[in-house]
């Protein structure tokens, strides 16, 4: 990690100290010092990441509860080439693995199936588990998340790009332009586990 990404988890990790502090606090001193500490973090993540601190804190009180990681599922979907689905991101113009965070109440195998159809257009069933991957705060944001991967099957639908994306299709790894983030060196893994699963 760089300093910037130390100063990031310092911040994640006083965060969900606070935040749970506050969720069992019963002495109003306590609460206080909770409130306080949530405070400076608010300033200083709006520094770290160019949001208002009033911002940040509204963020935060959305967050009810025991603070845990952020969670995702991610798809990965081979043709008989050995090409893997992916989508070019509307945002920032790269290429990634279909997938996302996970809605309320919905497991990671639920989250990839609706995600894929989402960013993608197709029906898809998870049938082989890849792995789990979690990122540190500041690798690539200011949070935790842990992702898991699927390998799936396509079961209905057509190729179609979603509001998220610009582009939608299979593609050999090693002639991608440019990743988003992490997700090449997932692929890979994906690709490695599909050859090896037959």
């Amino acid at each position: 990690m760089n300093t910037d990404d130390d100063f990031l988890a310092l911040l994640d990790e006083l965060r969900i100290v606070a935040q749970v502090g506050l969720e069992h606090a019963d002495d109003p001193y306590d609460e206080e010092r909770y409130e306080r500490i949530l405070t400076l973090v608010s300033e200083w993540y709006g520094q770290s990441v160019d949001l208002p601190p009033e911002d940040v804190r509204a963020r935060f009180a959305g967050e009810v509860g025991y603070v845990t990681p952020k969670v995702s599922a991610d798809a990965a979907v081979f043709n008989a080439d050995g090409r893997v689905l992916l989508q070019l991101r509307a945002d920032d113009e790269t290429w990634c693995l279909p997938g996302g965070f996970s809605d309320p109440n919905e497991s990671p195998d639920e989250t990839v199936v609706r995600e894929t159809r989402e960013e993608t257009g197709l029906a898809v069933e998870p049938n082989d588990f890849v792995g789990v991957y979690t990122r540190k705060p500041g690798e690539y944001g200011p949070h935790c998340l842990v992702r898991h991967v699927y390998l799936c099957t396509v079961t209905g639908g057509e190729i179609e790009t979603s509001r998220e994306g610009t582009d939608v299709r299979y593609r050999a790894i090693e002639d991608v332009p440019v990743w988003h983030k992490d997700h090449e060196a997932i692929a890979r893994d994906a690709r490695d586990h599909w050859h090896s699963s037959g």
